[in-house]
């Protein structure tokens, strides 16, 4: 634990926004192996997190962070490419440090805190302004512009810690609770629902990411390791139904894997039934095929 607290984080940017992701990981693919060891089990350990230019690397106290970032300057060096020195630096890990939208930091008590960045959450609340703040939509408009904002911004820090008035994002709620009520058409209730539609919930659990096994790819063919994978980054009801169901979908019978969502489907059309034998999960395409023409969801 003592060493987590005074560990360093070594924070790499190397590649020319110029690149797309695809040629930035032919290019860089090796660079995680400049810095590893041998644990006390005997395996080698590679701790590094990169993705497409950006990089993160591990670093304990004994280790020497210069001659680390030598010998990632000359492997970009080869390879005609440098380090931003804008963008690389070293950090301690207490301090905290922001990486793909998220800014990661362990405590005092060497538990790791993972929340939305700064950075992150200004640029979502401007596109929420944005859409609330547009004349030109009425309230229901705006609710369905909405959904997929919130919806897609909550998925994406499902595994951060998300309490709080900030992250509920209580007062973005009550902004357009505001604006949607002041419409003619509109009263408390049917501003409600609209509220409802346009904030949906995502359920949250710090820290609960479901890492990929070492030599697994999504392109390897195995339909049962991926959808049983991905049925547990969904929540409790959802991932019950999906294994009920062999990780396939309910309508089509293919597997559910992350390249399509799976929604969890009420038979009844009530959604306070949650009955065992009224739930069926099924791929976004085959529930929206299902409840074409019928206005409901």
């Amino acid at each position: 634990m003592e060493e987590t607290r005074k560990s360093k984080d070594l924070k790499v940017r190397s590649v020319p926004t110029l690149f797309s992701p695809l040629l930035a990981n032919i290019a860089l693919n090796g660079i995680e192996s400049i810095h590893r060891y041998k644990n006390n089990y005997g395996r080698i350990k590679e701790p590094s997190v990169r993705y497409a230019d950006d990089m993160v690397i591990i670093l304990q106290p004994q280790d020497d962070a210069e001659q680390i970032l030598a010998e990632i300057n000359q492997f970009l060096a080869e390879r005609g490419l440098k380090a931003s020195e804008k963008k690389t630096r070293l950090t301690a890990t207490t301090d905290g440090f922001d990486f793909l939208g998220w800014r990661f930091k362990v405590q005092n008590n060497g538990k790791l805190r993972c929340v939305p960045s700064v950075d992150n959450f200004k640029a979502f609340r401007q596109k929420v302004k944005n859409i609330v703040n547009n004349s030109n939509y009425g309230a229901t408009t705006k609710a369905e512009k909405l959904a997929p904002v919130i919806r897609g911004w909550r998925s994406y820090h499902r595994f951060c810690r998300m309490d709080g008035s900030r992250f509920s994002l209580w007062h973005m709620n009550n902004r357009a609770f505001k604006v949607f009520n002041k419409e003619t058409k509109q009263n408390r209730h049917t501003t409600r629902r609209l509220i409802d539609k346009a904030f949906p919930a995502v359920p949250y659990s710090e820290n609960k990411h479901i890492n990929v096994l070492r030599n697994k790819s999504p392109f390897d063919g195995d339909l049962t390791y991926w959808s049983e994978r991905n049925s547990k980054l969904y929540d409790g009801a959802t991932s019950k139904v999906l294994k009920r169901q062999n990780y396939s979908c309910a309508r089509c019978g293919l597997k559910t894997t992350s390249e399509e969502r799976v929604n969890l489907h009420h038979k009844d059309g009530n959604h306070r039934n949650w009955k065992n034998n009224n739930l069926e999960a099924l791929h976004e395409s085959c529930h929206d095929y299902l409840h074409m023409g019928k206005g409901t969801a």
